[in-house]
């Protein structure tokens, strides 16, 4: 069978895509020269990146509209939803970035106003280079919204290290700044916003782990809501074996289980295949434990070394006597984050943090 692979995430941004962009514009400004914006926006659009293509858009639409950025902004509200893809919807908070800086007020509402469309993730970090303490006051009220885009805004637009952005250096050394707005939505009733919580927050592990440690020692785990923040939160220094954040979850001691039946298939595969890990474990303890179980795989590198990535597999309490089967398949394919080699890839159960046990799968070419 051939494979047939998805289309990539900037082909959202194609000729078609363009097309409807400028209809959509005329049909809100019948004034709009759909011929002029559509030759700026495709000109060499092959090469672009998808981000690149979000900034085109903006541009294009800077490049032929002859008013000023108030009468711009009114069109681009009436514009926002007619947009049939959220993702597309990107350019226009990017067009506030971009042409909006010194008009603060104005700016904020637009953000605040074309979020829910799709994100202002991206174009509210300008605002926080430009004028950090004035933009983060602003975020910490929008964390206190009644729409939870709004409030997903406040948290992902102040990451330090927002994927597909720059890092942004103050909160990157003092994760403090941002504290209000973590705690203002620590027990958000909107999976969309805690999601994004816990990725600050997980960020923020990378450079300040004791923080976040300390942080959530604070909270009350008793609320689900908060329980499942710091579950996600803390999943990167989990997966490193942290005896603090296994403590936190419940799962600090250590595991008194036995594992039976590890295997790793099929034995031999070659890129694009899918292995099966499979074991059980047994409980030896006379009470219930807590037990946080991953799994770690050592990627064969360029040079012949290894390198190991882990994975999450289940969190759960195993009763006394008791046995649990588990089982995860993986897909071995080429991704744009991690390239395939050839050779023995060794497979590691970690139960809170321990390694139990190993098997092996060979990769050929």
């Amino acid at each position: 069978m051939t494979d047939q692979s998805a289309p990539t995430l900037k082909d959202i941004f194609n000729v078609e895509r363009l097309e409807h962009i400028a209809s959509e514009m005329t049909a809100v400004y019948p004034a709009f020269d759909a011929k002029g914006f559509l030759q700026h926006a495709k000109a060499g659009l092959a090469e672009l990146s998808v981000m690149q293509r979000v900034a085109r858009v903006s541009e294009s639409l800077h490049a032929v509209i002859p008013l000023d950025y108030a009468q711009t902004l009114k069109l681009l509200y009436a514009l926002a939803p007619r947009l049939n893809s959220g993702f597309v919807s990107l350019c226009l908070p990017h067009y506030v970035a971009s042409y909006g800086l010194d008009d603060f007020k104005r700016s904020m509402a637009a953000l605040k106003y074309f979020t829910p469309f799709g994100s202002a993730e991206f174009a509210i970090r300008p605002f926080l280079l430009h004028d950090f303490e004035r933009t983060l006051a602003i975020m910490q009220t929008w964390s206190l919204d009644d729409n939870e885009h709004v409030r997903r805004l406040a948290s992902e637009g102040s990451r330090p290290r927002l994927p597909w952005s720059f890092r942004l250096a103050k909160v990157q050394a003092n994760p403090e700044l941002c504290a209000p707005i973590l705690d203002n939505l620590k027990a958000d009733s909107s999976l969309y916003v805690r999601k994004s919580v816990a990725n600050h927050l997980n960020d923020i592990t990378k450079d300040h782990p004791d923080w976040v440690l300390g942080l959530i020692e604070g909270w009350n785990l008793d609320n689900p809501h908060t329980a499942w923040i710091a579950r996600h939160a803390l999943r990167s220094l989990i997966k490193q074996g942290n005896t603090r954040a296994l403590t936190i979850m419940g799962a600090g001691a250590k595991a008194e289980v036995k594992l039976h039946h590890l295997s790793v298939t099929p034995a031999v595969i070659t890129l694009g295949e899918r292995i099966t890990l499979s074991f059980s474990l047994e409980s030896t303890a006379a009470t219930a434990q807590k037990l946080v179980v991953d799994y770690a795989i050592d990627y064969v590198k360029s040079a012949g070394h290894s390198a190991a990535k882990v994975f999450k597999l289940k969190a759960f309490t195993l009763g006394a006597g008791e046995r649990q089967n588990l089982r995860r398949e993986q897909h071995i394919r080429a991704l744009t984050t991690r390239k395939h080699y050839p050779g023995r890839h060794a497979v590691h159960v970690l139960v809170n943090g321990e390694r139990l046990g190993s098997a092996e799968f060979e990769l050929r070419d």
